[in-house]
């Protein structure tokens, strides 16, 4: 038994956990899981749990439906949510076939490996994300409706900002899981709220930010409340971003410190494929409603203060210093979304692609459409980018790439037909986001 195993089993007895959680992602960004007692672990950690992998979109048929998860003890958590007696644990898995061999589908795995690539060039990653969500009401039976929790602003406090009770237990939960929030505040539209997060690599921050959306959505459901992660929950408010921080080092040293041309390539390569990646960060029908409005970017370009820009390299020093990707929102799956987005700037870095120059002006005038490309404006739009393109192929294998156009179209075909595009999204995405 490794040292790991040992001290974990050591903390089940001590928290007298009867439950783990094995979390793993759909290819949709989806978390799914599996309860196995805890005397089971040990088992799980030689051999894996199978599961039924015909019965989750995307990842098999029945003519091969077996795949099994993999728990990694490094993301070992107690749910603070959970009873403190005969608490509730909870690790990420990876995902493999019975034989060992990785499943194409396991974003964790394909990130875990390109972390590893670059590291053995002496390239390393902080990712920290930005999480905006909406808190609505309830009704009667307990179930969502769109009413908002409150009437506040951006930045706004009590007695107009209803939520800080929650965002506060939400960072004391986040705190308990190894997080460390940093920021949370009211947000623009009425019942929008923010909380950020400290960076960490890939990997982990994409763990986290599943974990993040958990948290959220358990905590204000037992305030009452229903806690929603769409793009653009209501039609006239601000629409719910997910921001992507990201800082490069090599040899330790931080790229964007300076903002040489390491990093103007690395931010350049971003921009080159931004468009190509957008099905994958923004993978909703409803996710093309939020982008041109709202400080949410749809045209193409970057800048160091105009929060109109795509792409803006905020003020900051030392370790903080860093490029913020303001498109993504929070319905993508981060595994293959944080991937794309380093793959496309190092290779950006590899081709010393050059920088535009930053484009300064508001970015929403009508003028700047005649000066500035386009991200795709429909998903059938950002299906026809990513479709064919060398670049998303050289990241993502290719049953994923097929399979998950696949969906995408179904998906979209349904929105283009759809006689209430809104009950539609109510119905099928509303809850599940």
């Amino acid at each position: 038994m490794n040292s790991n195993l040992s001290r974990i089993k050591a903390l089940l007895e001590d928290y007298e956990v009867k439950f783990i959680r094995l979390v793993f992602c759909d290819i949709l960004g989806g978390q799914k899981n599996i309860a196995i007692m805890a005397d089971q672990l040990e088992h799980a950690v030689e051999h894996g749990v199978s599961f039924d992998a015909s019965s989750i979109e995307g990842f098999g048929n029945i003519n091969e439906s077996d795949l099994f998860l993999k728990p990694d003890l490094d993301t070992f958590s107690i749910l603070p949510w959970r009873p403190s007696q005969r608490s509730v644990a909870r690790f990420f898995c990876y995902i493999t076939y019975p034989d060992g061999r990785p499943f194409e589908g396991c974003g964790r795995t394909l990130l875990r490996n390109l972390e590893q690539k670059w590291a053995g060039s002496g390239y390393s990653f902080l990712i920290g994300p930005e999480c905006e969500f909406y808190l609505f009401e309830v009704d009667q039976a307990g179930d969502p409706t769109k009413r908002p929790f409150d009437k506040a602003g951006y930045f706004d406090m009590a007695p107009l900002d209803r939520g800080e009770n929650v965002r506060r237990d939400i960072c004391f939960a986040l705190e308990e899981m190894n997080i460390t929030p940093e920021r949370s505040h009211h947000e623009s539209g009425p019942g929008q709220n923010e909380i950020d997060f400290h960076a960490s690599s890939p990997l982990k921050a994409a763990d986290d930010f599943l974990t993040f959306k958990t948290a959220v959505k358990a905590i204000a459901g037992s305030s009452g409340l229903f806690a929603s992660f769409l793009p653009k929950p209501l039609k006239n408010e601000s629409g719910s971003g997910l921001h992507v921080n990201i800082s490069v080092s090599k040899d330790g040293r931080n790229l964007f410190s300076s903002f040489g041309s390491e990093a103007a390539s690395f931010l350049a390569g971003v921009m080159r494929r931004i468009s190509q990646i957008t099905v994958f960060s923004n993978p909703l029908p409803g996710s093309y409603d939020r982008l041109g409005v709202s400080e949410a970017p749809l045209l193409i370009s970057w800048s160091r203060q105009n929060r109109s820009s795509l792409i803006r390299v905020p003020s900051a020093s030392g370790a903080d210093c860093r490029m913020e990707v303001r498109s993504p929102d929070c319905s993508c799956n981060p595994y293959f979304t944080f991937a794309l987005l380093l793959a496309a700037g190092m290779e950006g870095v590899s081709d010393g692609l050059e920088l535009p120059a930053s484009y300064d002006k508001n970015s929403y005038d009508e003028a700047a459409r005649k000066e500035l490309p386009s991200l795709p404006d429909t998903l059938a739009g950002a299906i026809d980018e990513a479709c064919g393109s060398d670049f998303v192929s050289s990241v993502l294998p290719h049953r994923v790439i097929s399979t998950f156009l696949d969906i995408k179209r179904r998906q979209d075909s349904q929105w283009q037909n759809a006689k209430d595009r809104e009950a539609l999204e109510l119905q099928r995405y509303f809850e599940y986001i």
